[in-house]
């Protein structure tokens, strides 16, 4: 192989690192666009092909998503985000919350016991955000709000790892909450959580797991039959 292809190569793969540092850092969040080629490459101080092929291998990966005419987007924070979030784009949301009883409940158990005041304060703040949402009628908001609140459980836990794959896990959660609550917010469709931050406030990890499988299982019910 010529030199010049593996320096370029290992150029191209130093841009890749610093874009995703720059996502997971969240100065370009999930959602946002990407500056244009020219001006991502003065930033990062390389040339526009370069940029080409460290956005292609982002796209390879999930993470970047370019739409014809209207430029690239960031579409997960890390690698395996990307890939679960291809991978489980079509799943069934009942396997998706399979997979939720089993990261939800211990995230429960695990916050009552390590939660902070701090934790509490956010807990609170996004199940407030979370109701008020539904309150408006706003779909949009409360799926993601909802997402906040249980990104917000997983967090109290206190445990990286845990926290790292929940996030990556994240997209297919969003769905399945869509999913539950389709077409629209009707009151036989509301899931209440207040009983799950009331557990994880009183430092109860047996109360907290009942009323996260609870929830789990109200939210199971909603989701429309398989095939």
């Amino acid at each position: 192989m010529p030199l010049g292809t593996v320096q370029r190569r290992g150029l191209v793969g130093q841009v890749v690192e610093q874009v995703q540092e720059l996502i997971t850092s969240g100065e370009w969040p999930v959602g946002s666009r990407l500056p244009p080629e020219q001006e991502l490459g003065e930033m990062l101080g390389v040339g526009r092909s370069t940029v080409r092929e460290a956005v292609r291998a982002l796209c390879h990966t999930g993470v970047v998503e370019v739409r014809q005419g209207d430029g690239s987007y960031v579409t997960a924070t890390s690698d395996l985000s990307g890939v679960l979030r291809r991978g489980l784009a079509s799943s069934d949301a009942r396997h998706v919350v399979e997979v939720r009883r089993a990261l939800d409940v211990e995230a429960a158990v695990l916050a009552a016991s390590r939660r902070t005041e701090g934790d509490l304060r956010i807990l609170e703040e996004a199940l407030r955000t979370r109701d008020l949402a539904w309150e408006q009628d706003d779909l949009p908001t409360f799926v993601q709000t909802d997402l906040d609140f249980h990104v917000a459980v997983v967090a109290a836990a206190h445990n990286p790892v845990l926290e790292q794959f929940y996030r990556d896990f994240s997209a297919a959660l969003e769905s399945s909450i869509a999913a539950s609550v389709a077409p629209g917010l009707h009151d036989e469709r509301y899931v209440d959580h207040a009983r799950l931050l009331h557990a994880i406030r009183s430092a109860d990890p047996e109360q907290a797991a009942v009323e996260a499988r609870t929830v789990l299982q109200e939210v199971e019910a909603l989701l429309p039959a398989s095939g």
